[in-house]
C-alpha cells in the first residue's frame, strides 16, 4: 500500500464533520450566474486578435531560434561543425553543449514541485538520449535566417550499441513501477485467476493502442528575456507555478527571480508543460544577453514534446449466467523511459467502475530509449476504457444480454477496490437518459442486421469515466475597489475551456455582484499560486481557493465596520456576502454595501488572500465523473471505410457551471476520442527510435467531415462534497469513445477489432 493509499484508508474512517473541506459552501439560493450559458469572456479578445499568446510577445532586440535535432536514439556526438551556420546571414550565435550556460538537471513531473518532461540534463555534454533531442540552437535576426542556418550545422554521432528502440525487445525486461501516479501498481481482491478458470462465461482478450502525439493548434512557443537577474518567461504552459519553480532550480535562482506569464494557451491536452525548449531559450537568452523567441515547428513538436505511450493490455472477465462478475483481470505493459514517470494508468477505470467478486489489476513498464512520454487527454482512462468496455461488450454478447443491462447488473454500491463510499454516482441515470434520447431500443443485437446499400449500420455503447481531482496548493486573492467592483486574482490561465468565464460567474455569485462588476486576473506567477490546468482539476482547485479568499474577505470587511455600523459586533459566521455588500444572515437590518464600508473607512480598496484547504474530499470518498457514450457507425462493405453517423454523450459530472462551455468541452473530448478510435497513430521506427510521420499530413486527426453532429446531455446532479458540486469536464469526453466506436463497428460488421486505430485494412 502506498503512502497515498494509507492516508485515504485512515481518512475514510474519520467522521465527515471533522473534515471541513468535504463540505464546501454550495451557494444554495444565491446562484444567479452559475448554471447560466454564458459566452466566453475571452472570446472577443481572441476574435479581435487582442489575446496575446507566447509567440506574439515582441521584445526589443529579440532574436529568433531554430533547433537542430539529433538523428540517433542514444549515443554521443563525435563531431560538431557550426562554422557554416555561424557565417550565414543574420546569425548571431549557435549554441551547443560546448558553449551553453551551465544548467542543473531538472526534476521530472511528480518529483516534488518540479514539472519537467524528464529528468535529463539539457545540452550539457555530448551525450544523446533520444532521437530528436536538440543538439544545437541557432539564433538569428529573423526566423527564416535561423531556420536556414540550422540546416548548415553538421553533426556526426556514435550510436550506443545497447540502445533499446524496439518495444518487443524492451518487453523482455518489463517491470512494475514503484507506483502508478501514487497508487499501487498491483491491486488484488480474492483470487481472480482461479475464479476465471471456474467461470461459466468468460472473455479473455488482448487489446493494443499505439503511440499518439500532441497536435494542439498553437505550436509550443516561448519568448524569454533576462531582466537584471530575473528570468521572465512568456510561455504556453499548463503549469505556471511548477514551471517557474523548475526553471529556478535549473538556473540556480531564487523562486522570486523567475516570472512566468501564460494567460492564453492555444490547446494543451497535457502536452503544454515544461520541456527542453523553454530551458534552451532561457539559456540562449543568457548566452547572448538578448531576448529570444523559440517557436517549435510542427515536426519539432513531435521531436521534443512527449505524447501518449503505447499499451498492450489483457482484459479477462468471468461471469455467472446472470451477468454478475466473478473475476475481473486487467493487466498489461506500456513503454516509458527511465527518466520520467508517466505510466499511462490504463487499469484505473477497472479499479472503480464495476462490482466483481475477485479482481487482479497490474501494470508494467518497458523502458526504451525514446522521447519521454507524457500526459495526453485522460491519460490511462482513454485507452483503458477501450479495452475494458470492449471486453464487456463481448461478454454481453456471450450472455445474450443488452450491454446496458449487463452494466446495470454489475453496478457497485461502493468503490469495488477501495471500499470507499461514492461521493456522487448517477451512471445508471446517464445510461437511461442517453438510451432514450439516442433510440437505443432500435439497435439489433444481431451483427450485420441493418444495412443501407453497401453500408452496414451498427450501434455501440461504452462507459466514460474520469477521476475527480483537486490538486493542493491553489490560492486566490479577492479585492473590492471603492466603486464596489471586484477583482479575483490567481495564477491560472485560459486554455480555451472557459476558465476565466466560469470563475467570473462563480465570483459574481460568491460576492453578490453582477457579472460585469467582476474581473478575473490570471496567467502570471506574480499572482497567488494557481491551479494547474491538468487532470480536469483547475476549475475545482480555483473554486476552492476563491471560496477561501472570500471567507478571508468577510473578516477584512468586518474590521472596516465602525461601531455605529449595523454589522458591528457580528462574527464571520453570522454574515454573508450578498447584494454588493455584507449582510447579516437572515437579518434585513444588518447590511452595508462595499461602497459604504470602504468610504466610511477612507480606503480605496480592501483585499484578502487565502489558500484552498487540502483536498480531503478526495481522501474520504471515491470521486469520479461518469458518462454513457452512444455511437452509430456506417461501414462500407466494399472499401471498409468507417463513417460515424451519430454520437451522443450522456454525462454525470456534478453540477454544470456553464452549459455553453461545458458542452464544448464534452464535444471536444469526443472528437479527440474519434481520432483515438479511427485515425491517430504515431509511426515509430523500431530500428532507429525515430518518429516517421511528424507532420499533420501523415499524422491524421479528425477533420470536419469525420465528425457527425454530437448530442450532449447531463444529469446536472451536484456532488455535495466538491466545490459548487462540480467535477471537471475537460477529459471525460474522450473516455469510452473508442470502445463505443469499436462496439458499433462490431454490431455493424460482426468483426471485433482490438487494435487501435480501426483503419479500413482491418475491416476488409
Amino acid at each position: 500500500m502506498t503512502m497515498q493509499e494509507l492516508m485515504k484508508t485512515v481518512i475514510r474512517h474519520v467522521p465527515a464533520r471533522m473534515l471541513p473541506a468535504t463540505h464546501p459552501q454550495q451557494l444554495d439560493g444565491r446562484r444567479t450566474h452559475i448554471g447560466a450559458a454564458t459566452p466566453r469572456l475571452d472570446g472577443p479578445l481572441k476574435v479581435q486578435g487582442k489575446a496575446r499568446f507566447a509567440a506574439e510577445v515582441a521584445l526589443e532586440g529579440m532574436l529568433y531560434a531554430s533547433i537542430v535535432h539529433s538523428t540517433i536514439a542514444r549515443g554521443r556526438i563525435t563531431a560538431l561543425d557550426t562554422s557554416a551556420a555561424e557565417a550565414a546571414p543574420g546569425v548571431v550565435q549557435v549554441m551547443t553543449y560546448r558553449n551553453a550556460p551551465r544548467m542543473k538537471t531538472p526534476g521530472a513531473f511528480g518529483e516534488g514541485d518540479e514539472v519537467a518532461g524528464s529528468a535529463l540534463p539539457v545540452m550539457q555534454d555530448e551525450r544523446i538520449h533520444w532521437n530528436g533531442e536538440a543538439v544545437a540552437v541557432v539564433l538569428a535576426q529573423t526566423q527564416e535566417q535561423a531556420d536556414f542556418a540550422a540546416g548548415l550545422v553538421q553533426v556526426e554521432y556514435a550510436l550506443a550499441a545497447d540502445a533499446v528502440t524496439d518495444f518487443q525487445q524492451a518487453k523482455q525486461h518489463a517491470h512494475r513501477p514503484d507506483t502508478v501516479l501514487g497508487e499501487s501498481t498491483v491491486v488484488d481482491k480474492g483470487d481472480a485467476h482461479a475464479a476465471l478458470a471456474k467461470a461459466p462465461f468468460k472473455v479473455d482478450q488482448r487489446y493494443s493502442t499505439p503511440r499518439h502525439n500532441h497536435n494542439a493548434i498553437e505550436l509550443h512557443a516561448v519568448t524569454v528575456h533576462w531582466d537584471q537577474g530575473t528570468l521572465v518567461v512568456h510561455d504556453a504552459t499548463q503549469m505556471l507555478n511548477g514551471t517557474a519553480k523548475t526553471l529556478a532550480k535549473v538556473f540556480d535562482l531564487k523562486p522570486e527571480q523567475v516570472r512566468v506569464l501564460s494567460p492564453f494557451v492555444g490547446g494543451g491536452f497535457g502536452g503544454k508543460g515544461l520541456w527542453t525548449h523553454q530551458m534552451l531559450a532561457a539559456a540562449a537568452a543568457r548566452l547572448v544577453g538578448r531576448p529570444v523567441r523559440l517557436t517549435l515547428t510542427r515536426e519539432g513538436v513531435f521531436r521534443l514534446i512527449g505524447g501518449r505511450t503505447l499499451t498492450e493490455q489483457r482484459v479477462a472477465l468471468g461471469a455467472n449466467a446472470d451477468g454478475t462478475l466473478t473475476a475481473l483481470i486487467h493487466t498489461g505493459v506500456v513503454a516509458m523511459t527511465a527518466h520520467n514517470n508517466v505510466p499511462e494508468q490504463f487499469t484505473f477505470p477497472a479499479r472503480h467502475l464495476y462490482a466483481a467478486e475477485n479482481v487482479h489489476l497490474e501494470q508494467q513498464v518497458a523502458e526504451m530509449d525514446m522521447l519521454a512520454n507524457t500526459f495526453m487527454r485522460a491519460p490511462g482512462e482513454s485507452v483503458g476504457t477501450f479495452a475494458l468496455e470492449s471486453a464487456l461488450d463481448e461478454l454481453a454478447e456471450q450472455l445474450q444480454l443488452d450491454p446496458i443491462e449487463l452494466r446495470r447488473r454489475i453496478e457497485p454500491d461502493k468503490d469495488p477496490t477501495s471500499g470507499s463510499a461514492f461521493s456522487s454516482r448517477h451512471l445508471l441515470k446517464a445510461y437511461a437518459d442517453g438510451a432514450r434520447a439516442f433510440g437505443w431500443d432500435q439497435r439489433s443485437p444481431t451483427p450485420r442486421a441493418r444495412r443501407d446499400g453497401e453500408w452496414l449500420i451498427g450501434m455501440g455503447v461504452a462507459t466514460a469515466t474520469y477521476p475527480y481531482y483537486r490538486m493542493p496548493g491553489s490560492a486566490a486573492r479577492v479585492r473590492i475597489d471603492a466603486d464596489g467592483s471586484a477583482t479575483v486574482s490567481t495564477a491560472g490561465h485560459e486554455m480555451g475551456m472557459g476558465t476565466a468565464t466560469v470563475q467570473a460567474q462563480h465570483a459574481a455569485d460568491r460576492l453578490g455582484l453582477a457579472l460585469e462588476q467582476v474581473a478575473f486576473e490570471y496567467g502570471d506567477t506574480s499572482l497567488p499560486a494557481g491551479a494547474m490546468a491538468g487532470g480536469s482539476s483547475q476549475t475545482a482547485g480555483t473554486l476552492a481557493a476563491v471560496e477561501a479568499a472570500s471567507q478571508a474577505l468577510v473578516k477584512a470587511l468586518l474590521k472596516l465596520a465602525p461601531k455605529d455600523s449595523p454589522l458591528h459586533g457580528l462574527k464571520p459566521d453570522q454574515v454573508e456576502l450578498r447584494d454588493g455588500g455584507l449582510a447579516g444572515i437572515d437579518r434585513d437590518d444588518a447590511y452595508e454595501s462595499f461602497v459604504d464600508l470602504l468610504r466610511g473607512a477612507g480606503q480605496a480598496h480592501v483585499e484578502a488572500e487565502a489558500s484552498a484547504p487540502p483536498p480531503m474530499e478526495m481522501m474520504k470518498y471515491s470521486m469520479h465523473s461518469y458518462g454513457a457514450q452512444f455511437c452509430e457507425v456506417r461501414v462500407s462493405e466494399v472499401t471498409g471505410e468507417v463513417r460515424v453517423s451519430r454520437f451522443l454523450g450522456a454525462f454525470d459530472t456534478g453540477r454544470i457551471l456553464n452549459p455553453q462551455t461545458a458542452a464544448s468541452q464534452f464535444r471536444g473530448g469526443i472528437v479527440m476520442g474519434l481520432g483515438l478510435a479511427l485515425t491517430e497513430d504515431t509511426w515509430f521506427d523500431p530500428r532507429t527510435g525515430r518518429i516517421m510521420n511528424p507532420t499533420m499530413a501523415e499524422y491524421h486527426v479528425p477533420v470536419q467531415l469525420d465528425v457527425p453532429r454530437i448530442e450532449i446531455m447531463w444529469t446536472d446532479a451536484p456532488d455535495p462534497h466538491s466545490p459548487l458540486g462540480a467535477h471537471g469536464v475537460g477529459e471525460i469526453g474522450i473516455t469510452g469513445t473508442a470502445a463505443a466506436v469499436a462496439n458499433a463497428i462490431y454490431n455493424a460488421t460482426g468483426k471485433r477489432i482490438r487494435d487501435l486505430p480501426i483503419t479500413l485494412d482491418k475491416l476488409l
